[in-house]
């Protein structure tokens, strides 16, 4: 069975059942009425309109990454989290949350961008590193460090 595949335009670059990952970037493919749901959803929270997604979403990880993506998933939109308080709800350390998050195959609809160091922004394995990091935390009204 093939994965039905979108391209998505973004002020961060294209991103393209159930929603298994999101890509930066990559070729246009079949559409599906889930996919076409996404790109809406999308396009809605990059223009200042959607602050919570309502996809279906299944991503493949570890029991534990799992548990730190779904933790992610429930900060809110213009609030942030650090790694060592996501740790201290999970029963782990932060270098673990920190790990798991870098490894989110959903960025964005799973706000790992919201997750960040005691001591500033940490950083961030998506496109553009914390240039995209600072993009998606403005966008949501979060104050950035000087």
């Amino acid at each position: 069975m093939t994965a039905a595949r979108l391209t998505v335009p973004s002020p961060l670059g294209e991103a393209g059942g159930a929603i298994v990952a999101l890509d930066w970037g990559g070729a246009a493919g079949d559409e599906t009425p889930l996919l076409t749901q996404a790109r809406a959803q999308l396009a809605e929270y990059f223009a200042g309109r959607r602050r919570r997604f309502d996809l279906p979403l299944a991503p493949a990880g570890t029991a534990f990454q799992r548990r730190v993506w779904r933790a992610m998933a429930a900060i809110p939109f213009g609030a942030t989290r650090s790694y060592g308080e996501l740790a201290a709800v999970l029963s782990s350390g932060a270098r673990a949350v920190g790990i798991a998050c870098g490894t989110n195959p959903i960025p964005i609809v799973v706000p790992c961008h919201r997750v960040v160091a005691a001591a500033g922004l940490g950083g961030y394995s998506g496109h553009n590193g914390l240039e995209t990091k600072c993009t998606l935390l403005a966008l949501e009204g979060v104050p950035l460090p000087d």
